[in-house]
């Protein structure tokens, strides 16, 4: 009797293993559901990420004016976004565990409080009663470190969100909507502190502007989000979604070639956008380019980049080739950062380099959430939280790493009458060598990325997805 028992106890396990053939076989029977609050929750998150940005970005395009109603330097001010890449490194991996342990819900609520709450510390440092004139600085640091805590918990949970609430076929777009609302904030900071700050005075109008969507977006998760997943799983991957331990993803992601190649490929593209993107004024400036035009690169840059990643992101929802789309990404955008690393160093090409700015978003942030997608494929059953978290690390570090190498190649001349970078300024920055460094990097990294990363999408043929195209689970509406 016992061994009759211990006979059918064996076949139950076998039937529950997640990657035994008779389970795979009954999930393709399986009608999956999916609801439509997964799109509240999604809006949510696009919401916080694009709020984060903001708080992260805004003073850069107005510190001229930060700078003279603090009464501190320049250099100080450009900490204040330095900290956000400082910071994220360390919380990182506490962020990729609590989404991996605690879930959704947990994470959104809490990063929505960190942003809101940093947002309104930040807004003391403006309100006179509170301040001393050494004071003002300590709210506003503090409260821009809270929001820099918050960052890497928004980062990690799209492809989280798109796992556990998206079906299979919207995974790779919900995943895009998410991960593109960050740079998209960086656009509108970019074009709202210039056209509110035209002089210091406005400073404080900046804080209360920052403040309505972090308030928002913390509103929305606290009241709005109930559930850390759906009541039904969306997918045959999220019926046993129970990811490995933390700190057994981290070996299984050590021990696991093709994460490691994606992870550090990845982190170099984060790294060189984030350069491109902090740097692009002081490089062109050089030339004799001017900022409104400078600030144009860049809006075009981001713009295209969401245009490019809506469309790749729907490609391949259809096609699942993550890893080919990827591969071309990466090397025309490497093309592109050549091609800018040439012609940013001739005068009055204001066109091409409009041109070459929109080639190299469209083509770099594409890449971006597919990538992320992708790094969850290869390193299934590893939390997303786990694998997505560790190469938003690995982009931050490379990103510091980056920033200081190539400031620290620039080559200081006189300043000319033929340059735009700011009047009054005795000396400026050549930076035609660093942009010629940052086009190397980039082509390494995507000719290791295209020659040596091949990797099984573990995820999808946990679902019974094949190269022979075999139907896919239906999926209905709620």
């Amino acid at each position: 009797m016992s061994g009759a028992t211990s006979d059918m106890g064996d076949e139950t396990r076998h039937l529950l293993d997640p990657d035994s053939e008779r389970c795979l076989q009954l999930r393709k029977l399986v009608e999956f559901k999916v609801y439509k609050r997964r799109w509240f929750f999604l809006g949510v998150v696009c919401l916080l990420n694009c709020s984060n940005a903001m708080l992260w970005i805004s003073f850069a395009p107005v510190a001229n004016f930060t700078a003279s109603f603090f009464k501190t330097t320049l250099d100080t001010i450009n900490w204040l976004a330095v900290v956000y890449v400082i910071i994220a490194i360390p919380f990182g991996f506490g962020a990729s565990w609590l989404l991996d342990t605690l879930g959704l819900k947990s994470a959104v609520i809490l990063s929505s409080w960190l942003n809101m709450v940093g947002s309104f510390i930040r807004s003391a440092s403006v309100i006179y009663f509170l301040n001393t004139r050494s004071s003002n600085l300590i709210y506003l640091f503090i409260g821009q470190c809270l929001c820099a805590v918050a960052q890497p918990l928004v980062i990690c949970v799209p492809a989280k969100l798109a796992a556990v609430w998206f079906p299979e076929h919207q995974r790779a777009t919900a995943n895009m909507l998410a991960a593109m609302s960050n740079p998209i904030g960086i656009l509108l900071a970019n074009l709202i502190s210039p056209a509110v700050v035209t002089e210091e005075t406005y400073i404080p109008v900046l804080f209360g502007i920052y403040g309505i969507p972090a308030v928002l977006a913390c509103v929305m998760a606290t009241a709005g989000i109930s559930e850390k997943e759906p009541p039904t799983p969306p997918s045959a991957s999220a019926v046993n979604l129970v990811p490995e331990p933390f700190f057994s993803g981290l070996k299984q992601l050590m021990t696991n070639k093709a994460y490691i190649i994606l992870m550090l490929s990845f982190g170099s593209g984060v790294g060189l956008f984030t350069a491109f993107s902090s740097f692009l004024e002081q490089i062109l400036c050089y030339k004799g380019y001017s900022n409104f035009f400078a600030g144009l690169c860049g809006a075009l840059f981001i713009f295209f980049g969401f245009v490019g990643a809506l469309l790749c992101g729907l490609y391949v929802d259809r096609t699942k080739k993550f890893t080919e789309v990827v591969k071309i990404c990466f090397c025309l955008s490497s093309l592109a950062s050549i091609a800018f690393a040439v012609v940013s160093s001739l005068r009055d090409q204001a066109v091409w380099l409009g041109i070459i700015s929109l080639l190299f978003g469209f083509f770099g942030f594409a890449a971006y959430p597919i990538a992320m997608e992708l790094a969850v494929e290869c390193s299934h059953p590893v939390g997303e939280g786990t694998s997505t978290g560790l190469s938003f690390i690995s982009g931050q570090i490379q990103s510091l790493i980056y920033m200081l190498l190539l400031q620290s190649l620039t080559r200081t001349v006189a300043a000319s009458s033929l340059s735009s970078c700011g009047e009054g300024q005795i000396e400026i920055s050549d930076w035609s060598v660093s942009t010629l460094v940052m086009a190397g990097l980039g082509s390494l990294g995507s000719c290791v990325f295209v020659i040596f990363f091949h990797t099984d999408y573990k995820r999808l043929q946990l679902e019974g997805k094949s190269t022979d195209n075999e139907e896919i689970p239906g999926v209905t509406s709620s």
